[in-house]
């Protein structure tokens, strides 16, 4: 397994789908993981370590396993199943028990960003699904989809979404999210 960090969020050129970046400790692999907006902006929430007036799902989350006695020791995205992520959070009780909970990457990614858990990626899936990392475009990524977040309203990211579904996915109307929402590259 190979221990991986976020690297930051980036906007595919293409779709204008918002993308988590995990990069590998040598800085020379990267996964990218589409994800929906929501999920890009709790993430960037728990990077930016902010506390909103309320909590949000992720912060609820980090406080709920806090509450209930257990931490959550990694995560660890383990396969790729029809361009789709698998993740599951290693859990440990105060009792000492261990439990293992299913959950989507950016799911466990938003929460392992709040408790300072580590972030655990097969061999294998690094292998299937990394690219190359180029610094200098990742900060131009991250900056295009700052400004990009700063000048839309939700409308019209609902809008500009179902247009991209429907731009990708002629044949099917582009209604349907793909199982899990997070996709690999194709």
């Amino acid at each position: 397994m190979v221990e991986m960090r976020v690297a930051g969020i980036a906007l595919d050129a293409a779709s204008r789908s918002p993308i988590v970046l995990l990069r590998d400790p040598s800085g020379r692999r990267q996964v990218p993981i589409w994800i929906d907006q929501a999920q890009a902006q709790n993430i960037m929430a728990g990077l930016k370590d902010q506390s909103p007036a309320r909590p949000l799902s992720h912060d609820l989350m980090a406080k709920l396993l806090e509450a209930g006695g257990l931490e959550l020791q990694r995560v660890i995205i383990h396969t790729i199943e029809d361009s789709t992520f698998r993740a599951v959070l290693k859990l440990s009780g105060s009792d000492g028990q261990s439990h293992e909970l299913d959950a989507r990457p950016s799911d466990a990614i938003a929460l392992a960003v709040r408790t300072g858990s580590s972030i655990w990626m097969l061999e294998e899936v690094v292998a299937d699904a990394s690219i190359p990392v180029d610094a200098e475009a990742d900060a131009e990524d991250a900056a295009d989809f700052r400004r990009f977040l700063d000048g839309i309203s939700p409308a019209e990211l609902v809008r500009h979404i179902r247009q991209a579904q429907s731009d990708s996915n002629p044949e099917e109307g582009g209604d349907e999210e793909a199982p899990g929402g997070e996709t690999a590259p194709s």
